[in-house]
């Protein structure tokens, strides 16, 4: 019976093998040879091509064959310039490998690959070689900044911010963007939230990028929202529907906190324990709930009709955020909301009130194309999974490689 071979590609351009070992301890060891002739002159940059012997033998880490380490060794070659003084040798450096790297570049690129949604710690035990090699790949490939020269267009910017330390007020921010591609992108994680941060990396972004900023989400900080206007002025400001909503939502639980109070001192305990689970119920829209959820809240309304009102209001002012508006028709239905709230005395908007008159430009903006910066939520809660993962990133360098891999990564090392 004839003996069947199988072929396995090296992935690596122009070169011969020469010996392969594979019995060496440390795995597979490939001899090979570049078929490439000459190089350029490290001196007056001329291509050479007088051949003067080789160099020092290097052996360099490659992908694993049936999980196998695989090592190439090879002798790089040497040429002599005719054009310089005493004829100076250079090296000839293959494509396929960097001078400053112990491996290929097809193994560093399957690294990466590895690397995204995972820890250096993970991908060093299961890869077999220390941390400090792992943050040599990364620090090779991945900027600890945006590369702006990989960025053509953004229309729409978002900023926000994300604490690095659980219960510590360690703030960093996070800017984000869209493409022209309609994809996340991440461009700075700046190391505090103050103004003059904040405008200092605006102001360091290309002019032929920034012209190209229709749009900025922000939440309700003045410093990103002046920021913004100084430094991107053609921009239109625009505060998030969920810092809107959040804000108040946060009124009517404040007035639901203050009607329980006084119910648990009125009510006998058998009717108290009857409203047990409705802080839940409130929270959610009446066409949310099941018979048995609306006849409790229902109950609760009995009890309370003050929360009934805040609810149908609170409720009445999510319609029109979810109404098909312009900015023009959402400002007068918003005033008519403020209008009869007032009426009815109640007070517990009062503060959403407030923050709706100082903020009613950049929240109405909202309705001009709908836009929210649900992508610089959804970003960071994808921070607060590395954070978790990588137990606690404190250097904002560090955390944009991290960030930048996992977003990025998928599509620039071959995920889906």
């Amino acid at each position: 019976m004839s003996e069947m071979l199988l072929q396995i590609p090296l992935d690596i351009p122009d070169v011969q093998i020469e010996t392969f070992d594979v019995t060496a301890k440390k795995g597979m060891v490939i001899t090979v040879r570049s078929t490439c002739k000459g190089t350029t002159c490290r001196q007056c940059k001329k291509p050479i091509e007088k051949f003067y012997g080789y160099d020092k033998e290097i052996t360099l880490r490659h992908l694993p064959i049936f999980e196998k380490p695989v090592w190439i060794k090879v002798r790089p070659k040497r040429y002599q310039c005719p054009y310089c003084d005493k004829g100076p040798t250079t090296t000839q450096r293959c494509s396929w490998y960097d001078q400053k790297s112990p491996h290929t570049k097809a193994y560093e690129q399957w690294v990466l690959r590895d690397l995204i949604n995972s820890t250096i710690t993970d991908i060093s035990i299961k890869r077999g070689i220390n941390e400090a090699a792992v943050e040599g790949i990364i620090n090779r490939h991945i900027h600890q900044e945006v590369d702006w020269q990989a960025i053509q267009c953004i229309p729409l910017i978002g900023l926000d911010e994300i604490a690095l330390k659980k219960g510590h007020k360690d703030f960093v921010v996070i800017i984000s963007a869209i493409n022209e591609f309609e994809e996340k992108c991440i461009l700075a994680v700046l190391p505090d939230r103050k103004k003059e941060t904040v405008k200092k990396f605006l102001r360091s972004i290309p002019t032929e990028i920034k012209s190209t900023i229709q749009r900025a989400c922000v939440d309700m900080y003045e410093g990103y929202s002046n920021a913004v206007y100084e430094e991107i002025s053609n921009a239109e400001v625009i505060v998030d529907r969920f810092h809107v909503a959040k804000n108040y939502r946060s009124c009517a639980d404040k007035a639901r906190i203050k009607e329980m109070k006084s119910l648990k001192s009125t009510l006998s305990g058998d009717d108290y324990a009857e409203l047990k689970g409705v802080m839940w119920i409130y929270r959610k829209s009446w066409l949310t709930l099941d018979d048995k959820q609306q006849t409790k809240l229902l109950l609760l309304f009995g009890h309370a009709p003050n929360l009934k009102q805040v609810y149908i209001y609170r409720e009445a002012l999510t319609g029109i955020f979810e109404k098909d508006l312009s900015k023009t028709q959402a400002e007068i239905e918003l005033n008519t909301w403020i209008e009869q709230v007032k009426e009815l005395e109640l007070t517990c908007f009062n503060p959403f009130i407030q923050t709706f008159q100082n903020w009613k430009n950049e929240i109405t903006n909202y309705f001009i194309r709908r836009e929210t910066s649900g992508f610089v939520e959804g970003l960071n809660n994808k921070i607060k999974v590395i954070k978790r993962r990588c137990y606690g990133i404190y250097d904002v360098g560090r955390l944009f490689q991290h960030i930048w891999l996992d977003i990025e990564g998928r599509r620039l090392f071959g995920y889906a």
